[in-house]
């Protein structure tokens, strides 16, 4: 019964251990996850952003924000661990070990006088005729008495001088820390027992089993609905129109699960009165166009009117009912645009490339919905070749300041940006009639906007020049730079009321025929992620090339250095196509900032493959020297080369003669096509 009872105490110690070995690492991680949180984003501190209340840490929006299921659940299991740690302090004893000198007030060695007088003196306060109390009668019994056995009859004396224990050598007692009622298994308890061993055994993991199986069946690893790729892959065109970006945007899954109520109706009417003019309808059958537009799918009408209003900066025609739509939907924006761009990336062409339209036409859809600038600003207007849509991302910009601006000569985006820090400020305070301050929040939000710059490169590895069919490898290091030096930072987005990253999009196109050969996703938040990449693909490219290690350890400083100073290396592998002179581009679009977007040129030949592997370079250089010799000469020494690269299979040098190429194409024998 006394084990038994030692077991039922020890439970709620094995219960402690197990809750703490998930829950202390899982909730350091959770600390450290949110302290690198507040270090690396560095938001915009203008006066609009501050208005915004997007970055305020009051403590109702610090409440909001933590008032997560993760973060609630963690705070409940902690105050269970606590409260399990009380009960642990109160009910647990110490395990004394028997030391029958200590219970009778003796030191060890002492006479056996001494130990019967002292036996005398604890029988007269404990002894059960001379005190009633249970306690003490207990404690005579187990304690007293059998220290002085111990000590005085030999047996037992040598049992404790030998074993430690009057009773001998004792035996290893294996227990469970159960609680005491399973223990005692009788009709009841084995059946709590029972069900207890089955519900955690095993219809937790199958509920556990089923939930995810069947939210992964739904969602991608994205959390974006399977339906809605299948939706946005169906739909995508190679010429799609930045008008039906945005209506195959609205399209997704996530956006028909949208709520139609008939108290919407009214406010969705005074919605589109002041967004019409952006739908893309024929204003002069203004009422056949709308009815055909209400025709649609009504929540796909209202994720279309309520997409307009953030680009319209309409938010005060929304009904409170509708503002809570309204916050959904825009905070799926930049996942659902991010799905919509591989969509338009992934390989349509037979070649495996992707689109080139439609990727520009998604980016610049994510970038006015971040800016909450209208599609319609892109547009060539009043002198503007493109648009003034950059300037309405600024702070205290309308189409009234950008006109004023144009009087001096303003024309352009990049050129308001050349301008110096005092030229801009005279020129928004005489000609705009901005105020000191907000002067300040503009330049403060330039210097805030990304510069880029592409250095890329294209080459065969360990060969000169580049044939149809190689493996061709591209080096892109793109390289970051903004007047504050910040590399990782937050975008000037008052409007769009989440966090967003900025990030950046590597296009490696040809623009003629409207395909892209690579694509890559880059961002600047993740330092140490960039770092580490990059010493890997500097590493295994000159490994490659059989650099030395002093070669190769040089190569990877010098990519480290590149990164922590704001550039990132992409490196991808296509295969070249046929031959021909290629005039390609490569993009970098920003998914965030209008007017940021780069592209750097790039011309790529590509030779016809040459017989048995040689360089169609090395052929040309020799081609002069061939053909001056004699035919004869000519015959003997292609006889020769056959025989010396293929001498070990007898059937490819059999091949070879007939014409036929390693990759399988048939070869023209001579150099006529070299010399031409």
């Amino acid at each position: 019964m006394a084990a038994s009872e030692e077991n039922s105490a020890l439970f709620p110690i094995f219960i402690l251990t197990m809750m703490a070995l998930p829950l202390v690492p899982y909730t350091l991680y959770k600390l450290f996850s949110s302290f690198v949180k507040e270090t690396t984003s560095i938001h915009c501190h203008c006066s609009v952003c501050s208005r915004s209340g997007k970055y305020r840490k009051s403590i109702y929006k610090q409440i909001i924000n933590f008032s997560t299921y993760t973060n609630l659940t963690l705070v409940l299991l902690w105050v269970a661990m606590a409260g399990l740690i009380y009960h642990i302090k109160q009910t647990n004893h110490e395990v004394k070990v028997f030391d029958p000198f200590s219970i009778l007030g003796l030191d060890s060695g002492v006479s056996e006088s001494d130990i019967k007088k002292a036996y005398r003196r604890l029988s007269i306060q404990y002894h059960p005729d001379k005190n009633p109390d249970p306690e003490a009668n207990q404690y005579f019994i187990e304690y007293i008495s059998k220290a002085y056995q111990a000590l005085t009859d030999p047996v037992s004396r040598e049992n404790y001088e030998k074993y430690g224990h009057p009773d001998g050598k004792q035996g290893l007692n294996v227990g469970i820390a159960l609680p005491e009622f399973l223990l005692s298994i009788d009709g009841a308890s084995g059946g709590i027992l029972l069900i207890g061993i089955v519900g955690i055994c095993i219809l937790l993991p199958l509920v556990v089993a089923v939930i995810y199986l069947t939210r992964s069946a739904k969602y991608t690893g994205n959390y974006v609905m399977h339906q809605t790729i299948s939706t946005y892959y169906y739909f995508m065109k190679p010429a799609l129109a930045p008008s039906k970006v945005v209506e195959l945007f609205t399209k997704a899954s996530e956006y028909l699960e949208l709520p139609v109520r008939r108290i919407d109706e009214e406010h969705l009417q005074r919605l589109f009165v002041l967004v019409r003019s952006e739908l893309n309808l024929d204003l002069k059958n203004i009422r056949q166009e709308q009815a055909k537009f209400l025709k649609q799918h009504p929540a796909i009408v209202k994720t279309e009117l309520l997409i307009q209003a953030q680009l319209n900066r309409e938010f005060a025609a929304l009904s409170p009912t509708l503002k809570r739509d309204f916050r959904h939907v825009v905070e799926l924006a930049p996942r659902l645009l991010e799905e919509l761009m591989k969509m338009a990336l992934i390989p349509h062409h037979p070649h495996g490339y992707g689109w080139l339209r439609p990727a520009i036409g998604v980016v610049e859809l994510s970038q006015n919905i971040i800016q909450a600038v209208p599609l319609s600003t892109r547009k060539t207007s009043g002198g503007f070749s493109d648009g003034i849509a950059p300037f309405l991302q600024l702070p205290h910009f309308s189409e009234a300041v950008v006109k004023k601006i144009a009087r001096k000569k303003v024309r352009t985006f990049g050129e308001f940006q050349d301008l110096s820090s005092q030229e801009r400020n005279d020129l928004l305070i005489e000609v705009a009639g901005f105020s000191a301050a907000e002067s300040q929040d503009v330049e403060m939000v330039l210097e805030m906007m990304p510069s880029i710059t592409i250095d890329v490169n294209c080459e065969t590895e360990g060969e000169e020049g580049i044939q149809e069919g190689d493996i061709v490898t591209m080096y892109a290091w793109v390289t970051l730079k903004r007047g504050n030096v910040l590399v990782g930072a937050l975008p000037h987005a008052p409007f769009f009321p989440f966090h967003k990253e900025e990030n950046f999009w590597l296009l490696l196109a040809d623009s003629a025929s409207n395909d892209v050969w690579i694509s890559q996703k880059v961002n600047y938040m993740d330092e140490s992620a960039a770092i580490t990449a990059a010493s890997k693909a500097i590493q295994e490219s000159q490994e490659g090339l059989g650099a030395s290690l002093k070669e190769i350890n040089a190569a990877v400083k010098e990519a480290v250095a590149k990164v922590k100073s704001g550039s990132r290396l992409v490196m991808r592998k296509f295969q070249a196509p046929a031959e021909g002179n290629y005039n390609l581009t490569c993009y970098c679009l920003c998914d965030s900032w209008i007017g940021c977007d780069t592209k750097e040129n790039l011309k790529l030949k590509i030779s016809r493959r040459s017989r048995a592997g040689t360089r169609t370079v090395a052929l040309a250089e020799e081609g002069s020297a061939v053909e001056d010799k004699p035919e004869d000469e000519i015959e003997e020494e292609y006889d020769d080369d056959i025989e010396s690269e293929y001498s070990d299979d007898d059937d490819e040098n059999d091949n070879n003669r007939n014409g036929v190429a390693a990759n399988g194409k048939p070869h023209i024998e001579g150099n006529s096509s070299d010399s031409e």
